[in-house]
């Protein structure tokens, strides 16, 4: 598994999961529309707001790719929200 590190005021974000349906087919309507929520890998230095393990939303505009295709860059100015499960 990659360790990512992130530097400055960016953040690793590991992309939510498509949604599938229960036998396990991916839906087609979700292909269509990018994903722009996930669980923060790692932050760097100067991030303030967010830590590992949370989750997320970011405008999906300023994302960068990462070697993993489930994992994107954002800088922190782009993360809009966090949340928690209950």
């Amino acid at each position: 598994m990659v360790k990512y590190l992130a530097i400055g005021d960016r953040v690793f974000v590991r992309l939510g999961e498509e949604s599938k349906s229960p036998a396990g087919i991916l839906l087609p309507d979700n292909a269509e529309r990018p994903r722009t929520t996930g669980v923060v890998e790692s932050v760097g230095s100067d991030v303030r707001l967010v830590k590992a393990g949370d989750k997320v939303l970011f405008h999906v505009f300023d994302e960068l790719p990462s070697p993993d295709a489930d994992v994107v860059v954002v800088r922190e100015s782009s993360i809009l929200g966090v949340w928690e499960d209950e």
